[in-house]
């Protein structure tokens, strides 16, 4: 008998295959404030969250409540942001997609009203308002997909910082290890069909290769849960060359 396969052993859910949420400074959201309101807070100071492509900014309101935001570039320690509808379109101001003129950057988009932002969050990324309509705006996600969200949900005025980090080469195998490992990802992913037959059911034979079809039932065992799952169709498509 083999031993399990990488799937069975992290859907256990053990400690070497558990997200180390510890490492995390705190959740990204934006407070529960009124949209009518306009309040403002300061930039208290600008953090690296473990895990995370952007860096995320600690913000002290003027009530006293702190929350973290993404950071966008241009963000600075000290400087004022406002948020609320008649907040001015400002880099690093929280507004209403409603008081947001049409052709601005954001990021840290909300889908709902009031859910904290969802969308847009990665480093170096931004959407773009292309249009609205009585009841929604039309967002250009990063994607170039378009989305129509609520106008009273909110967004962040700028590009998300950190967009230089695909730029520079990981260099080595060891950096990936740990570029992954933050994330609660087993890094390197080894082939099945690099494995010995008690490894894995893609395993042994005299060359790589599965060696039979790759396709299987939902209803699979764990331990040969591999490849295809499901597959809606296998097989060429007639007509193709």
């Amino acid at each position: 008998m083999g031993k399990r396969i990488l799937v069975q052993r992290m859907g256990r859910g053990t400690q070497t295959f558990r997200s180390p949420s510890h490492l995390r400074i705190a959740p990204v959201k934006y407070p529960s404030t009124a949209v009518n309101t306009l309040i403002k807070g300061i930039v208290v100071d600008i953090l690296h969250d473990p895990g995370r492509s952007a860096p995320i900014a600690l913000i002290k309101l003027e009530n006293g409540e702190e929350f973290y935001n993404i950071a966008v570039e241009g963000l600075r320690v000290g400087q004022v942001i406002e948020i609320g509808q008649n907040a001015s379109p400002s880099i690093g101001n929280i507004l209403p997609l409603r008081s947001i003129p049409e052709g601005t950057k954001i990021c840290n988009i909300e889908l709902r009203p009031n859910d904290g932002g969802k969308l847009v969050r990665s480093g170096g990324s931004y959407a773009v308002i292309t249009g609205k309509t009585s009841t929604h705006a039309i967002i250009t996600l990063p994607s170039g997909k378009q989305k129509t969200i609520l106008l009273d949900a909110r967004a962040t005025i700028g590009i998300v910082a950190g967009s230089g980090r695909i730029e520079k080469p990981l260099l080595k195998a060891g950096n990936a290890y740990y570029k992954w490992k933050v994330r609660a990802r087993k890094w390197p992913r080894v082939r099945g069909v690099a494995m010995n037959a008690v490894d894995h059911p893609h395993g042994g034979g005299s060359h790589q290769s599965e060696s039979k079809p790759t396709t299987v039932s939902r209803r699979a065992p764990p331990g040969r849960k591999v490849g295809h799952i499901a597959a809606r169709r296998t097989g060429r498509k007639k007509g193709a060359h």
